[in-house]
């Protein structure tokens, strides 16, 4: 099928065009701006990219008419707290007009739950697209969504955030407000599977996860599974206002954004029913397992398994590591770079590193800290690597596992199994302008965890430093 798809830039959009490729279909990406489409160039080579601002209206005939479906994906939440509903209709509006110049059947949107008579002014724009949206010359399929569970949505993020840096929590209110989270693996087979679905035609749902929990429940199951000892109090003293600002100041959302997520956490999100769990014969997963997805050591970044998934076994030539990126929402990094002249030697010295070779620099702390790994359980040094000169992703180095490493492409990605209060990559890449980029990164898993990047940092400003150089000279 052709499909036009809008919204791509976004996180449901990323995640959704590698799937529909994987299916076989041609797809036409709709951007303002191509350099903001920041996918993988062996993605790059199977879309078709259209610039086009739904903000404004659009030129007759700038799409083809020969457009089967498309993907309604566009969101302006976290725009403008005061007219983001504006902007919102404005674009349903605009999309509409060009789709009805066009041969297209069916039009998908992702909306949100709003089964509520009183609506927050995000529901009851989101409720005002489907309306927009509506058309005699198409059909239109709208699911509605209430958390999405993954790593990178904002509403899980806020959860993450909460919990990892907070060990008493004093919460508002709307913390015992009912929601049925969804994993986002879930909302993409929900997607992919209305797609010309006879009886999903000019039909809305609302999709969610088996379970129906308060935001309280969400915050102290996460906390159990990341084993982590949390108390949580509630107080009506805490008005809205103030809770944004308190979202502002301990997570990582914008103020603007955390405005809007306030006014719809107080809202309940759960489903009418289950119809097209039935249809489509999708058993969603717990919100449990959905976390456990997120934290897998494999991605430790802002992709999904549910891309990886269908990548790892596709017919495209595509791997695991080519999505695999570092994650930058709540990190510490260590970031140096140095113009190399010989790639090819720069590069022989990177893919020895590690094991007898050590680590350029320093090598009787990487030992002390491998020592210091081993003493409270961890895997330390011992393991080593297997081979002294070749890397292979899924490798065991020491005390780290390689994610990602291909010659060609100049990268090497490791992530750290060493006993941590956090997460760790260290990443190394050359670029076309013949510069080194080593970085460090780090995702602290609360309180102890920026304590110990604190108290590392002194550390680590000689050891990066040494160790690039090291490893650029001939």
């Amino acid at each position: 099928m052709r499909i036009l798809l809008t919204g791509v830039t976004g996180y449901v959009g990323k995640r959704l065009l590698p799937v529909l490729i994987e299916n076989g279909h041609e797809i036409i990406c709709c951007v303002r701006e191509k350099s903001r489409l920041s996918i993988h160039k062996n993605l790059l080579q199977k879309v078709q990219i259209i610039e086009v601002d739904f903000l404004r209206t659009p030129e007759p005939g700038i799409f083809q008419k020969n457009i089967d479906a498309a993907y309604y994906l566009i969101h302006s939440m976290s725009t403008s707290s005061e007219k983001f509903d504006l902007l919102e209709s404005k674009a349903a509006s605009n999309f509409k007009t060009a789709m009805e110049f066009t041969e297209v059947k069916q039009v998908i949107y992702l909306s949100g739950i709003s089964n509520e008579n009183k609506l927050s002014k995000h529901l009851k724009s989101r409720r005002k697209v489907e309306d927009l949206l509506k058309s005699k010359k198409y059909a239109l399929t709208v699911l509605r969504a209430g958390i999405i569970v993954g790593s990178g949505s904002a509403s899980f993020e806020i959860i993450r955030d909460l919990v990892e840096k907070l060990p008493l929590i004093v919460a508002p209110k709307w913390i015992l407000t009912r929601a049925q989270p969804i994993s986002i693996r879930d909302v993409i087979s929900f997607l992919t599977q209305v797609l010309s679905h006879p009886q999903c035609l000019n039909e809305v749902f609302d999709i969610g996860g088996p379970e129906i929990l308060t935001y309280r429940e969400m915050m102290l199951q996460y906390a159990q599974i990341r084993k982590l000892n949390r108390r949580i109090f509630t107080t009506s003293l805490i008005s809205p206002k103030i809770s944004s600002y308190w979202l502002f100041f301990i997570t990582s959302v914008s103020y603007k954004l955390a405005i809007s997520l306030v006014d719809s956490m107080k809202m309940e999100v759960v489903c009418n029913d289950n119809r097209l769990q039935e249809i489509l014969q999708i058993k969603p997963i717990t919100y449990e397992q959905a976390i456990k997805n997120a934290f897998l050591k494999i991605k430790q970044n802002l992709v999904l398994s549910s891309w990886k998934d269908s990548i790892i076994s596709s017919s495209l030539g595509l791997s695991l590591s080519d999505f695999i990126e570092v994650p930058n929402f709540g990190c510490y990094k260590n970031e140096k770079h140095l113009v190399i002249k010989d790639e090819q030697k720069v590069l022989n010295n990177i893919w020895t590193i590690g094991g007898d070779k050590g680590y350029y620099y320093a090598n009787w702390l990487w030992k002390i800290r491998g020592f210091s790994d081993k003493m409270v359980g961890g895997v330390g040094l011992r393991r080593g690597r297997t081979s002294p000169k070749e890397i292979h992703p899924g490798d065991a180095l020491d005390f780290w596992r390689v994610l990602y490493a291909s010659t060609e492409k100049k990268r090497l990605l490791l992530f750290a199994e060493m006993k941590l209060p956090g997460e760790a990559w260290l990443e190394f890449k050359i670029d076309e302008n013949h510069i080194l980029h080593q970085t460090a990164t780090f995702r602290p898993r609360g309180v102890w965890g920026r304590l110990y990047w604190i108290a590392t940092s002194p550390f680590h400003f000689f050891i990066f430093d040494g160790m690039i150089k090291n490893l650029a000279k001939e």
